[in-house]
């Protein structure tokens, strides 16, 4: 690890705690779903799964419940690959 690279989320159980934190929503349903996700999901997670979630995690409780239900699909800054691969993870689970 060098100064520029933070630590991987798998090495870092900071990283891990604070992911799981920010999971606890306002909205039950997106609680239920996300804390569901990771217990089932969080040690196998990769970094580029984990800033695709931490980019889920920064939309409001309602833009985020939209994408997961499907009625709504990523646009701008989270219109990327791996958003869109975690989106489906999270629709399955």
């Amino acid at each position: 690890m060098t100064a520029t690279n933070p630590p991987a989320h798998q090495s870092d159980p900071a990283n891990r705690a604070r992911l799981r934190w920010r999971s606890r929503r306002g909205l039950l349903e997106n609680d239920i779903i996300l804390t569901r996700f990771l217990d089932a999901h969080e040690t196998e997670l990769t970094d580029d799964e984990v800033d695709a979630f931490t980019r889920l995690l920064d939309l409001s409780d309602n833009a985020l419940m939209d994408l997961v239900l499907a009625r709504k699909e990523p646009e701008g800054e989270i219109d990327l690959p791996h958003v869109h691969a975690m989106l489906q993870r999270l629709r399955s689970a």
